[in-house]
């Protein structure tokens, strides 16, 4: 019964991290100017990095939550949200380690979090539906399934399916 579900389950795994990179990206690509102030605060980029960084990334996360949403090329799309999620996790914890006090500009002028323990941690959680999908990529009502026939790893494998 459980094992009818899980297509299910993964579809909402896709949906949620999906949505996370869609929330995060649109709320960036409102205000660029005011994430491009969020990123210089970091203090991590050399000055001719930033203003392009700042302005492609929001794009970059919209891609990835719409890639996911269509269930398109759907185990890259998580390989490169997880990338992004560590990348930040990692400039979060060097901010937090040197003392920076600023806002971590995870979903632009939405929320004015100030980096720290539980804005690491909360990203971390956000992360957890991209990381399943590298190594579940869930298809059910995706384009891979439909348009490359790539089958739905977010289920239970059975000996008869994997010597398939």
């Amino acid at each position: 019964m459980f094992e009818r579900w899980l297509p299910r389950i993964g579809f909402l795994v896709r949906i949620g991290a999906a949505a996370v990179w869609l929330v995060a990206g649109a709320a960036k690509a409102v205000d660029l100017a005011q994430f491009h102030d969020q990123v210089d605060q970091y203090k991590l980029l050399p000055g001719s990095l930033e203003a392009p960084f700042a302005y492609a990334l929001p794009f970059v996360e919209i891609f990835v939550g719409i890639y996911l949403l269509l269930g398109l090329l759907t185990r890259v799309a998580a390989i490169a949200g997880t990338v992004l999620l560590v990348l930040f996790i990692a400039a979060q914890a060097q901010a937090w380690a040197r003392g920076l006090v600023l806002d971590c500009g995870c979903f632009g002028t939405l929320s004015e979090d100030k980096v720290g323990f539980w804005t690491i941690t909360r990203d971390i959680g956000l992360g957890i539906p991209s990381i399943l999908l590298v190594f579940f990529p869930a298809r059910y009502l995706s384009l891979d399934q439909l348009l490359l026939g790539l089958p739905d790893r977010f289920r239970l494998q059975t000996p008869s399916a994997v010597s398939n």
